[in-house]
């Protein structure tokens, strides 16, 4: 008998006394047992689904702490007039290094779409010289 499939959602015996020996320690444990055995097929669905609404529930108080936190200009002020306006030049300072880089690789994104339209050229360019020098050997002509 193999023991790892014995505690499996199902009617084995194994279910089925751990499911009486719950009734009577603690009548709990025994309605855990029987709702395992009924529905633990179903609990990978059940984790999916859990797992889908915790990272939902975290996104949203994600977002909700940064609104909290976040004044007029996107932060909150420390109190200290010269530490927000290096922390304000810093920020913008970021934000440009952010957009600059986006630009480059958008640009590299281009550059790459075009090395691969260039390669696919060539290498049909290829097929078709070996194609008709193919056919030129065999005495086969082509109509295109």
């Amino acid at each position: 008998m193999v023991t790892s499939y014995a505690l499996r959602p199902a009617w084995t015996p194994l279910t089925i006394v751990l499911m009486v020996i719950g009734f009577i320690v603690f009548w709990p444990l025994g309605l855990a047992m029987l709702a395992y055995i009924l529905w633990g097929e179903r609990v990978p669905e059940v984790r999916r689904h859990f797992d889908s609404i915790k990272q939902d529930w975290s996104e949203a108080k994600r977002n909700r702490s940064f609104e909290f936190r976040c004044g007029p200009r996107g932060y909150t002020r420390s109190g200290n007039v010269a530490f927000d306006d290096y922390r304000e030049k810093e920020l913008k300072r970021l934000e440009e290094e952010r957009r600059r880089l986006d630009e480059e690789l958008r640009d590299f994104e281009g550059f790459m779409r075009d090395l691969r339209r260039a390669r696919d050229a060539e290498e049909f360019d290829r097929f078709m010289r070996q194609r008709s020098s193919r056919s030129q050997k065999n005495g086969d002509t082509i109509d295109l």
